[in-house]
């Protein structure tokens, strides 16, 4: 398949400290790839290496063919890329409609803008319950789909999901779990899905790269890694 998206060998640091080491991952299109590791493994380095949220030292990202790395934050948007931040990050005294409304800020056609808003909270059934209810009020789950609904909002070719099993429920991690799924299979959007919870990761993805700090040590297919000894002892040991 060819690459939708492209690390290669991309270095970056804070503070003269390295966060990722010569790093090349690449996804295509459709595929959902997940990124498993420790705290301070690079998984969210690599999130906003794309977003331009932390410049590159070195190395190159393309997407859709294009240089990316370099490109302003809101042209990244545009280009269709929409992440959905680690924490969730509501708008606490903004209703959830509102909150939904923001993830469409590039967008003019306020036509298709309903459509897709409709289609958000069909997908969300809860979220059309609290439709007017201010964000803050919500639990942890729903803030979740949520943000995951204001990301969808901007009509995303690649959505970028950084931990959203955190601080959730297990019984709405699966539905969580369930819901990236769904967005891939029936929007065709692909995903880069960053999760410290190993085994729900790889379970919903089609590829997984392992990393250590800031280095990719495994990637393959996350079904045939799920089997791999060095997986089971390093990653998923905790999710049993």
């Amino acid at each position: 398949m060819t690459a939708m998206l492209s690390f290669d060998n991309v270095e970056l640091y804070y503070d003269h400290v390295y966060a990722l080491k010569g790093v090349s991952i690449t996804l295509a299109q459709g595929e959902t790839v997940a990124l498993i590791g420790a705290n301070g493994a690079g998984k969210s380095s690599i999130l906003r290496a794309i977003t331009g949220l932390a410049p590159l030292h070195s190395g190159q990202i393309h997407f859709m063919g294009e240089r990316l790395d370099g490109t302003a934050t809101a042209d990244i948007v545009k280009k269709g890329i929409a992440m959905v931040p680690e924490g969730r990050r509501v708008f606490p005294f903004m209703s959830v409609k509102d909150n939904l409304l923001m993830g469409a800020f590039t967008r003019t056609d306020k036509a298709d803008i309903a459509r897709t808003l409709d289609s958000v909270l069909q997908r969300f059934p809860r979220l059309r319950e609290r439709f007017g209810q201010q964000a803050g009020t919500l639990s942890g789950g729903e803030q979740q789909m949520m943000v995951i609904g204001r990301a969808l909002m901007a009509k995303p070719r690649l959505l970028l999901l950084d931990e959203p099993s955190l601080g959730i429920a297990p019984k709405l991690v699966q539905d969580i779990a369930r819901s990236i799924v769904a967005i891939s299979r029936d929007e065709n959007v692909s995903v880069l899905l960053v999760e410290q919870n190993s085994r729900m990761a790889m379970s919903i993805s089609h590829r997984t790269y392992a990393l250590s700090t800031g280095k990719v040590v495994l990637s393959g297919k996350s079904k045939e890694l799920m089997d791999d000894d060095r997986i089971k002892a390093a990653y998923l040991g905790g999710d049993l």
